[in-house]
């Protein structure tokens, strides 16, 4: 950019000018800090200063390029004061809107000086011109700044959660002095109760709440969920995780959190296996399940024993008298009432019972037999295609 009159080089009206900044300077922090709340710390003598030096700086930046168009141009300085604004916690555009507002307070200040100098009018425009290209730079320059270091923060923070979740995890559980330092410095509130979710690959993050914690890059991806039984949380995880095949382990507390990620894990095991459905589960809806397959081998074993009575008899046989066994056993043991489960006539089912009673005897007097008998039988039942 090249400005000049008839008498005067860039070089002379530089040094007019320059002889205004310091006024210049004092009008635009006084406007920025009336007009933004932001920036207003008449109290911070050392806030002030940086915010001084930065305007000053800036102003100077221009008039060198004014004097020098080709000299090449530094970006840093406006960077450092990007990186500064996320250091505060301010927003970029509070940033955006100091700028704009200074270059109009200097572009005002800066024509008043530079009238009596005999600037045409072309000249002016091109002065003009020139503060805002130049204001351009220095907001990309700001932004680029900003962004790098919100990013460089979001990415530490991340890194803290993720170790948090390591330490809430681990086997045996990290010492709570050292889980609430990390929670800390994580900006994550300790909660009383905790609830672990066990997630199947997925090709996207669900989205959720920043309290609760994600390890979506673990052997088995997991969320750790605050406070699972809190106003709202069972809706929002089950509107999060629609249509993700997940296991919320049960609510327990902080320092057992692992506890309920075994037990989400073993669900969503299961549900692969189809012994539970697949979707969303939840264990505190599927315990009785979880217990009996908690030793399949012990459970076969038992079965083998309590089932041997069924063994000689044909599939089919096998299949209508267990199923007519587990209901007697699970709702009582009026013929009724098990026909009405099984929806079939009563007289079908004191038939099926007369058959169990002449196969087992007086083992279906027995209490313990009879708990043992419905593990075993709900076991095959849910292993039964």
């Amino acid at each position: 950019m090249a400005i000049k009159s008839d008498s005067r080089t860039p070089a002379d009206i530089v040094q007019t000018l320059r002889a205004g900044i310091g006024r210049v300077s004092e009008e635009v922090i006084e406007e920025i800090q009336t007009r933004i709340p932001e920036y207003a710390r008449p109290s911070d003598e050392l806030y002030i200063k940086v915010v001084r030096m930065a305007v000053e700086q800036a102003i100077e930046g221009f008039l060198d390029r004014v004097e020098n168009p080709d000299a090449p141009w530094d970006p840093e300085p406006f960077r450092m004061i990007g990186k500064g604004e996320a250091a505060e916690g301010r927003t970029l555009e509070a940033l955006q809107t100091a700028m704009r507002l200074g270059a109009r307070v200097g572009w005002r200040r800066l024509t008043e000086i530079a009238g009596p100098l005999g600037l045409s009018p072309q000249s002016l425009y091109d002065l003009g011109e020139a503060i805002f290209v130049y204001l351009d730079q220095l907001a990309d320059a700001a932004a680029e700044g900003f962004e790098e270091a919100t990013a460089r923060a979001a990415g530490e923070m991340e890194r803290r959660r993720g170790r948090l979740l390591d330490l809430l995890l681990s086997r045996p559980p990290a010492g709570t002095e050292a889980i609430a330092g990390l929670a800390k410095a994580a900006g994550w509130r300790l909660p009383k109760s905790v609830a672990c979710v066990a997630l199947d690959d997925h090709p996207c993050a669900p989205a959720l709440p920043l309290d609760v914690l994600m390890g979506l890059d673990r052997p088995v991806p997991c969320l750790l969920v605050p406070d699972p039984r809190g106003p709202g949380q069972a809706q929002m995880l089950g509107h999060a995780l629609r249509g993700f095949p997940a296991a919320i382990g049960p609510a327990v507390p902080l320092a057992a959190a692992a506890t309920s990620l075994r037990w989400a894990r073993e669900a969503l095991e299961l549900s692969r296996r189809g012994v539970l459905p697949r979707g969303l589960l939840r264990c505190e809806d599927h315990m009785a399940t979880l217990v009996v397959f908690k030793d399949e081998e012990l459970v076969s074993a038992m079965a083998e024993v309590r089932l041997a009575p069924l063994s000689h008899l044909r599939p089919t046989q096998q299949d209508r008298l267990a199923e007519t066994l587990l209901a007697w056993l699970r709702h009582g043991r009026g013929a009724g009432e098990v026909a009405a489960r099984l929806h079939v006539h009563p007289q079908t089912v004191r038939y099926r019972l007369r058959q169990l009673e002449e196969l087992y005897g007086d083992q279906l007097a027995d209490p313990d037999i009879r708990f043992e008998l419905e593990i075993a039988l709900r076991a095959r039942q849910a292993l039964t295609p």
